[in-house]
């Protein structure tokens, strides 16, 4: 019974540390319009290596784009996947400290 528990606990905490671990990075994004386009530029995103979540707001013309630590994710290969999607890169900023959430800035 005690190994089931630490095991679990264990499995607990190292994802809990993959989940910190992770990079997070705010694109502002001329051109976003409707859901299609979201889709777009979602479905662009989430093919460029370590890309583990994309949140697009259509409103604020805005993306957050999760990448597992270690993996780079620069301005210009953020602004190639922008424009290979078909749209103009705005700004580009990594965002600090952040857990998660859907709170696109």
């Amino acid at each position: 019974m005690f190994k089931k528990w630490f095991l679990m606990l264990a499995a607990l905490v190292f994802s809990v540390a993959a989940l910190a671990a992770d990079k997070h990075y705010v694109l502002g994004v001329d051109g976003l319009a409707c859901p299609f386009c979201a889709y777009g530029i979602e479905k662009r995103l989430n093919k460029v290596d370590g890309v583990t979540g994309v949140e697009v707001d259509v409103g604020k013309s805005t993306v957050r784009v999760t990448l597992q630590e270690g993996k780079p994710f620069s301005e210009e290969r953020a602004r190639q996947a922008v424009e290979e999607a078909g749209f103009t890169l705005r700004s580009y900023s990594e965002v600090e400290g952040e857990t998660g959430g859907s709170d696109v800035q």
